[in-house]
């Protein structure tokens, strides 16, 4: 695929992004990217920032972390958020500088994987994409349901998730513009709060709170109850082995947050000046929020209280409140109660976008129904949003207590997906390095990111560690549950068959065609295995990775962009941050 020519009909062909009206080759189909179903690109710079750290910053800042908290301690509570976050850090460095280089409409992750890598990778990593996303969809409407029972359960839950549905599904379904500024809205009330709520436990740490005196680090101290919360074993073992159940759930908060930058390039103004932005401002606003948020955490509350194991996971046992209460400050569990609901109102609209916009480009490669690349006047691609947004009705699962045990094991999975789902990101990044470095192109792209390729060989092993060994508690006798080792080992067997069935078709289907192809309409049975067999590849050779494809049309993009000039300190400020 590496040497296919760039189509297109020269009549229609403009030097800007609307000029892409032909077929783009990824090695599992031809993307059409002309016609009426163009994306538009409406998203602005503060649009894809606040899309990203909505997506990242959901209900498991504000109730998951106090689950680690009681289960493993504060220190390696805060630990591993902040391993976490050099994970994340990579991946959004990994996916800035392809998306960066090649921010076409229309293409999303899958489609990198399948030009740089290998198609069937890319199809298995597209169908897993869309399936964490939707899930999450339905983990943050529930969410969303459990906080507003908080104030009133007179209103069946099934009722609030319906609303909630509701109100996502039409802010996805209209122009991406107005999506993009009711992204920006929710994100920006649930990070003022989020920021309000860490100035207010370094309040409370110096003494601020009005029962508690000055806290300190009080609850770090040994016996009381400590810093470290062994598990499992005692010593030196179970605190390491607290850290690294800490480090694998944290990964719930952060799971396929950096792809939404990415997503959304396409639809990006001026993308080779903002998606680097962008890339750059996330990774400190997530240290800023979960690293002084997880640090706060176990500042304010013992990880020892009972109200951190409430079985209801609502607004009680948000770590934020208990610290809140046991400082006697009142009225405060309403606010966070409020905010709770906009962080799950805002990820949720985001993994809906997300989800939708994957299932549209795997349509436009051939890796999904046709039916799904359709789009509205105004550029959104309603098929795919409909259909992921009926998979958020899983929510209504938590209708009863066995679908919400049911629906728990499945945002599980969803974790894993997203490990499995980075372990992808990373080979993809190091093919496209040296393929670029391979035909003295890499020079020459427009964002270079440090520490590289040895942070992404690094974090690539972290990575798999920590998919091997996510459900490693199972394995000890006296924790065995087949219904924990499956949901902690499941996903690896379903992506493995979506990539060996991608496999074994599109080689029986190259068989067929060499068949036709032949002199005598017949291969032979050894002719056929040959064919069979030489097909199989577990990914295309540097020299034919197509590094060349829409780079012209881009750079005539970025060409025509007009960086806009502050006309005063407030606009400066204003850029600067947005």
């Amino acid at each position: 695929m590496g040497n296919e020519a760039l189509e297109r009909d020269g009549s229609d062909y403009e030097p800007k992004d609307a000029g892409l009206s032909h077929s783009i080759s990824s090695g599992v189909g031809e993307v059409d990217l002309g016609g009426s179903h163009h994306l538009e690109r409406g998203l602005k710079s503060r649009h894809i920032q606040f899309l990203a750290l909505g997506g990242a910053i959901g209900t498991g800042l504000f109730v998951g972390s106090g689950s680690i908290l009681a289960l493993v301690g504060p220190a390696p509570l805060f630990m591993g958020y902040l391993s976490m976050m050099f994970v994340v850090w990579v991946i959004m460095n990994n996916l800035a500088e392809m998306v960066t280089y090649l921010p076409m409409r229309g293409i999303s992750l899958p489609y990198f994987v399948g030009r740089f890598v290998d198609p069937s990778l890319a199809f298995a990593d597209g169908w897993n994409y869309w399936y964490a996303y939707a899930i999450l969809v339905a983990a943050e409407v529930t969410a969303g349901a459990i906080v507003l029972q908080y104030w009133t359960e007179a209103v069946p839950v099934a009722a609030w998730i319906a609303i909630i549905l509701i109100v996502i599904l039409l802010l996805n379904i209209v122009a991406v513009e107005f999506f993009g500024e009711a992204e920006f809205w929710f994100a920006s009330i649930k990070l003022i709060t989020i920021t309000g709520l860490v100035i207010l436990s370094i309040v409370i740490f110096f003494g601020g709170g009005p029962d508690e005196g000055r806290l300190g680090f009080r609850y770090w101290k040994p016996n009381n109850p400590g810093a470290f919360n062994p598990y499992l074993v005692g010593g030196s073992t179970g605190r390491f082995l607290a850290y690294w159940t800490a480090f694998v759930r944290a990964g719930f908060a952060f799971i396929t947050s950096p792809e939404l930058i990415a997503l959304a390039a396409g639809e990006t103004v001026a993308p080779r000046r903002n998606i680097p932005k962008a890339a750059r401002r996330y990774v400190w606003r997530l240290a800023l929020f979960y690293g002084f948020g997880s640090l706060a955490i176990g500042v304010i509350v013992p990880f020892n209280n009972n109200q951190l194991l409430s079985p209801t996971s609502n607004a009680s046992a948000s770590p934020f409140v208990i610290g809140i209460q046991l400082a006697g400050i009142p009225i405060l569990n309403h606010i966070i109660n409020a905010a709770i609901l906009t962080s799950a109102w805002s990820a949720g609209n985001a993994f809906l976008y997300s989800a939708s916009r994957v299932l549209y480009s795997m349509s436009l490669n051939n890796q999904a129904p046709k039916f799904f690349s359709r789009t509205s006047k105004r550029g959104v691609p309603y098929a795919a949003v409909l259909f992921t947004w009926l998979f958020g009705c899983l929510g209504f699962l938590n209708v009863s207590n066995s679908g919400a045990t049911v629906f728990t094991w499945f945002s599980n999975i969803s974790t894993i997906s997203g490990f499995i789902a980075w372990i992808v990101v990373t080979i993809t990044y190091l093919r496209f390095r040296k393929a670029m470095k391979a035909k003295n192109m890499y020079d020459s792209l427009p964002l270079r990111t440090p520490l590289q390729p040895y942070a992404t060989w690094f974090v690539l092993g972290l990575l798999v560690l920590l998919t091997l060994t996510n459900g490693f508690q199972v394995f000890f006798p006296a924790n065995w549950n087949v219904a924990d080792f499956v949901a902690a080992y499941v996903t690896i067997p379903i992506f493995l068959a979506l990539y060996l069935g991608h496999k074994i078709w599109t080689s029986t289907q190259h068989v067929v065609k060499a068949s036709r192809s032949s002199s005598n309409g017949s291969l032979g049975l050894g002719g056929a295995v040959k064919a069979w067999c030489g097909h199989w590849s577990l990914c295309h050779s540097i020299a034919d990775i197509d590094v060349l494809t829409g780079k012209r049309e881009m750079d005539e993009l970025e060409a025509m962009d007009v960086p806009p000039v502050p006309k005063n300190w407030v606009e400066k400020a204003w850029f600067w941050l947005a």
